[in-house]
């Protein structure tokens, strides 16, 4: 079972459109509305695999009580923490070529209170447990050493820990031993403070962030592949592919192929890039089922292509 902690968790609304026109009345050709928030994603792509889940989220207003609705149709048991605030919609619009414009709420101030009560209901929903994966930036309310303090608990429960943040929060969470990080290529060199162009620069990053405490770390390098540096050593995965329809939730996909695959070693690596390939070529933040695998596609290389170039992040 994995238990997923989204902390600022969401409504993703999402609708493809012939052409995005500045001013214009638009009408969209589809649309589509999915529990959304990193961790839920991850929680969504472990039920689409047929895995037990267990999804820990603050929830408020008639869109906490939709979210959580849609969440129990996906398969997935909602732990949700009820707040004062409404849970945030973030609107997604798709063009015809793959290009996303999104636009994210901030989403709603979470109290002292309800902070000790998340905290709370993770280590009382933890029991069983394969993994946790905490996922996400933190809303209002909850201080960068909020995920810290998460994994230090869990780790005294004796369970593992899968961190999927950024800024001030990885940095601060780092010196509890995290069991496995998942930066993309921005995250990864803002944590390091320099700029990454090559999957050998990735490299040098990912071990140092292993040097300041975290005990694994899977990168995601954009459509070059994915990385993962760990104690028996670095492997490299990537996969091709034809189009891309939306990147949506990809990174979260890829998190729950590598959890469900047993979260180490070059077979969760190919699991995690066979999860995230599939991913990408779904509409929305849909999540792949096992039909939507490829991992015939996937090629795993202890021999890292360091002269690679990286993509260049989005700003």
């Amino acid at each position: 079972m994995i238990l997923t902690v989204t902390p600022n968790p969401s409504l993703d609304r999402t609708y493809e459109l012939p052409r995005l026109t500045r001013g214009a009345v638009l009408r969209a050709t589809a649309d589509r509305v999915d529990p959304g928030g990193k961790g839920v994603n991850v929680s969504r792509a472990v039920a689409a695999a047929g895995h037990r889940t267990v999804a820990v989220a603050p929830l408020g207003g008639p869109e906490g009580a939709l979210l959580a609705r849609l969440l129990g149709e996906h398969g997935i048991e909602a732990a949700g923490v009820q707040i004062a605030g409404s849970t945030r919609v973030n609107v997604t619009l798709v063009e015809p070529d793959g290009t996303l414009t999104k636009v994210n709420a901030a989403g709603p101030e979470i109290t002292p209170d309800e902070a000790g009560r998340l905290l709370d209901t993770v280590r009382a929903r933890s029991a069983g447990a394969d993994w946790i994966a905490c996922c996400g930036s933190l809303p209002r309310g909850l201080s960068p050493q909020w995920y810290a303090e998460l994994v230090a608990r869990s780790h005294g429960a004796g369970v593992r820990i899968a961190l999927d943040t950024s800024g001030a929060a990885l940095v601060a969470a780092l010196r509890e031993r995290p069991d496995v990080i998942k930066p993309n290529t921005k995250e990864l060199a803002e944590a390091v403070g320099r700029p990454l162009t090559t999957v050998g620069d990735a490299l040098k990053a990912a071990q140092e962030l292993r040097e300041l405490g975290a005990r694994a770390v899977l990168a995601s390098l954009g459509a070059v592949g994915q990385l993962l540096v760990e104690s028996s050593g670095a492997h490299f995965a990537g996969a091709r592919v034809d189009a891309v329809r939306s990147d949506v939730g990809a990174g979260d996909a890829s998190l729950a192929g590598f959890l469900s695959a047993g979260g180490t070693g070059p077979g969760a690596l190919a699991s995690a890039v066979a999860h995230g390939a599939a991913a990408v070529q779904l509409p929305g933040s849909a999540m792949p089922t096992p039909a939507d695998l490829d991992l015939s596609a996937v090629v795993t290389t202890a021999d890292i292509p360091v002269d690679l170039a990286l993509p260049v992040p989005a700003p």
